[in-house]
């Protein structure tokens, strides 16, 4: 095994993965794969189909949400171009681009098994995020498991509780259903049951399966990699819950059991498998954010919207 990726874990750290929200130390922040200029090589080579450019709203406004496009702009411009702006973009499987953080990922996992005793992973991915300063990520969960690493930056990570009424049964079967994640209702209140972290270059954030959580950037350029991963557990909670998804969509049945074993799992586990393959759940699924700006070179931080041709910076973004 190389060189380890963490930190020393006590017991208590090893008992606690994936039980309760925890934060962990790492040292990928000085790993040269996420140094500015492997980050910009990065970028110049991206498939466009594996990444998303978000502008958003600011911090305590209303929701603002859209995708734009690089327009072939040079990846360390990018760079500057976030720094100045309010927006991120978000590297998709990385993992499938460059087989160096395959490598990667597949030992941060490996290390991950050896410190907590638990059973394989699979299905890994890894995403990159540049985000600006003082930019957010909005309300939502994930159907599969977690980590977010802090690289340079830092953020502020709100995680909820994974139930009701923070997250309902029905709004995970949508999340399953659609794939989009940031629709999930949200109220003030719920910060107050929020665990709070705040991450520094070198932490590395995980929290129970399902978990709503939000991120709000503080003034600085924000740097993070997240991963994702399946064991036999979240595989089977996946299954029940696009399967319960389906038949209520279809057939109108609700609260279902999310349970996942015996004859009924069987059951479901064959209907969310006729699901995916069918052209019915990929239409339901089909991209709903229409391509809405370019980044403008002629303007530090400014966009060109697709439709007026009209340019302003991304700071005054409400």
């Amino acid at each position: 095994m190389s060189q380890s990726i963490f930190g020393t874990w006590s017991d208590q750290d090893a008992q606690l993965w994936g039980h309760v929200p925890r934060h962990y130390n790492h040292n990928l922040h000085q790993h040269p794969l996420f140094s500015a200029e492997s980050l910009g090589a990065l970028i110049d080579r991206f498939p466009r189909s594996h990444y998303s450019l978000i502008q958003m709203g600011a911090q305590g406004g209303r929701r603002f949400w859209r995708e734009g496009d690089l327009a072939g702009m040079k990846g360390q411009d990018v760079l500057k171009w976030i720094a100045a702006g309010r927006m991120w973009i978000n590297l998709r499987t990385v993992q499938t681009v460059d087989p160096r953080y395959k490598d990667l990922l597949e030992e941060i996992y490996d290390q991950i098994a050896s410190q907590t005793g638990t059973g394989s992973t699979f299905n890994l991915s890894m995403g990159i995020l540049v985000s600006s300063p003082m930019a957010q990520v909005y309300y939502h969960a994930d159907m599969l498991g977690q980590t977010l690493w802090q690289i340079a930056g830092r953020k502020r990570v709100y995680v909820y509780p994974n139930h009701a009424p923070f997250l309902t049964q029905e709004q995970l079967e949508d999340i399953a259903f659609y794939e989009v994640e940031v629709d999930t209702p949200y109220q003030p209140w719920y910060d107050q049951h929020a665990q709070v972290f705040e991450l520094a270059p070198g932490m590395m954030a995980h929290w129970p399966l399902n978990a709503p959580h939000r991120v709000e950037n503080l003034d600085m350029l924000n740097i993070s990699v997240t991963t994702e991963h399946m064991d036999a557990e979240i595989l089977r909670s996946y299954r029940v819950t696009l399967a319960n998804a389906v038949l209520r969509k279809t057939f109108g049945m609700r609260n279902l059991s999310p349970h996942s074993r015996g004859l009924a799992y069987r059951v479901k586990s064959a209907v969310q498998g006729l699901a995916r393959r069918s052209s019915w759940l990929k239409t339901a699924r089909k991209e709903r954010r229409p391509i809405e700006f370019m980044l403008d070179p002629s303007v530090p931080g400014g966009v060109i919207d697709v439709a007026s041709q009209s340019s302003r910076p991304l700071s005054s973004a409400a």
